[in-house]
């Protein structure tokens, strides 16, 4: 079990977005030690991983919500879980398309000054 700092220190999570996830409903299953503490599980932390990752490629908090929600609806939700991280993958196998040819671009004009920068020593 971890504590709300160490989940912080894991994730990077603040310990006030943890305690928003918890109340929003995107963050079940945080059990309370005797003393009244948050305890996170190996379970929860794995969760929390894949919501980072969701976020950060870009999932808003409402459609993680939703997607939590399948979760709780079990195995008879199995393709629509399936359905919407597909889609969202392929959300964000465009949107690193899109920044694989912008990247490219901005490369290439590094080479321009690159090669007008050794002509002028010259």
């Amino acid at each position: 079990m971890y504590s709300i700092s160490e989940i912080e220190r894991i994730t990077g999570l603040r310990p006030s977005t943890l305690r928003y996830y918890e109340q929003e409903g995107i963050l079940p299953h945080v059990q309370r030690g005797t003393s009244g503490r948050r305890e996170y599980s190996d379970e929860v932390l794995e969760w929390l991983e894949l919501v980072i990752a969701l976020k950060d490629t870009g999932m808003s908090i409402e459609d993680i919500k939703a997607y939590t929600e399948l979760i709780r609806q079990g195995d008879v939700s199995l393709d629509a879980r399936k359905y919407f991280l597909l889609e969202h993958k392929a959300k964000v196998e465009r949107s690193v398309a899109q920044t694989q040819f912008h990247l490219e671009k901005i490369i290439r004009k590094i080479a321009i000054y690159d090669v007008l920068m050794f002509k002028k020593m010259k």
